[in-house]
């Protein structure tokens, strides 16, 4: 068997099924990769301070959040990268031209620009967000990440910016296919992915990622040993060297059998 050291794990749709809860089969998954001296990562777009209970149950310590703007290794902050305050100016001014919501995201708050809405509201409660309020000027400098809600199909390009690279990716959520991710090319889940495994010297070879949503196309491109869920954007599949079945169908635990650390 190779000698795998690091696996990245994203949550919704990876880890976490639509009801929210853990399969049992995931849990053994982790369970013995951690045992064979695996580093076990959870790679969101969710903020870190709201996934605190998924991580206790999975004994996992290090993170990359928000798409890839901010990662630990256990203790040691690895990736920070907040979006230019240009950004955050800019968003917002479009989204308000066209009736659109946005969450932004700090390493410990999320940042509304509406709360009654009932698209907000809905995105609130699914991802069971805590520590939410307006969004003021005086975070333009720590947003880490963005969520646009209440946004059809061909309305990302309203936000492009001449000397941005940045594209949208929409939440894999069923009932929340009005909710996009913002992404920056040049901080993703990718790069940040890469920055680890150079900090703790580990080869692509070594490493393992699962997903199941555009925001991990640079994540499953960058490591060795990729997999893209059964239930992934088939769009997805291009840029995994691997497919296996679905969160509902034990795909992470039949993933890493595949490599021989499931027994």
């Amino acid at each position: 068997m190779a000698n795998y050291k690091a696996l990245f794990l994203d949550i919704d749709g990876t880890v976490l099924r639509a009801d929210h809860t853990i399969e049992e089969s995931t849990k053994i998954a982790v369970k013995q990769a951690k045992s064979q001296g695996i580093e076990v990562f959870l790679a969101t777009g969710r903020p870190l301070h709201e996934i605190s209970d998924i991580a206790e149950e999975l004994s996992i310590t290090s993170f990359v959040g928000y798409n890839g703007a901010y990662a630990l290794h256990q203790d040691e902050v690895l990736v920070n990268e907040p979006m230019s305050s240009d950004i955050i100016e800019h968003y917002l001014k479009i989204a308000e031209e066209n009736q659109h919501e946005m969450i932004l995201y700090t390493n410990r708050l999320n940042l509304l620009t509406s709360i009654d809405m009932e698209v907000v509201q809905q995105f609130i409660s699914y991802f069971s967000l805590n520590n939410v309020q307006r969004y003021s000027n005086e975070f333009a400098n720590e947003i880490l990440g963005i969520t646009v809600m209440n946004m059809k199909p061909q309305q990302p390009m309203l936000y492009n910016m001449a000397n941005e690279n940045i594209y949208f990716s929409p939440v894999n959520v069923k009932g929340l296919e009005h909710c996009y991710d913002v992404i920056r090319e040049n901080v993703n889940k990718g790069i940040a992915v890469q920055t680890i495994l150079k900090k703790l010297r580990i080869s692509p070879d070594e490493a393992i990622a699962f997903g199941d949503g555009m925001n991990d196309k640079q994540m499953l491109a960058y490591v060795g040993n990729s997999f893209a869920m059964g239930n992934a954007t088939p769009e997805l599949m291009k840029y995994s060297r691997y497919q296996t079945t679905s969160v509902e169908d034990s795909g992470i635990y039949n993933g890493l059998k595949t490599l021989g650390i499931i027994k």
